[in-house]
């Protein structure tokens, strides 16, 4: 089976996802800006594999989820208060990330 998401809400501070196998998941916004995989966010490496971090700042929009998108069948795309929107979080990345902070 294909693990896909058969729900998606914000609830207060936190995106809950329910699971075509039957599980849920709790992330909270601030944690899910946090690990934001983008290359902007999260560095891309170099032509020898090096990875170059940027300087990442924060302010309270960063949080704020003001929506998302799902991108071809395999991927979640929020867009945050702050305007940022070029993070794609696969399936597979946020049910890791929920197994981290679950």
């Amino acid at each position: 089976m294909r693990l896909e998401p058969t729900n998606i809400q914000q609830i207060g501070d936190e995106l809950a996802i329910a699971w075509n196998d039957g599980t849920e998941l709790f992330l909270e916004l601030e944690a899910l800006r946090r690990v934001c995989p983008c290359a902007a966010c999260g560095g891309e490496p170099d032509v020898l594999g090096n990875v170059s971090r940027p300087h990442v700042t924060y302010s309270d929009r960063s949080f704020h989820l003001t929506g998302f998108d799902l991108v071809g069948g395999y991927a979640l795309q929020p867009r945050w208060g702050d305007g940022h929107s070029t993070g794609i979080y696969s399936f597979t990345y946020l049910r890791r990330l929920g197994q981290v902070s679950g």
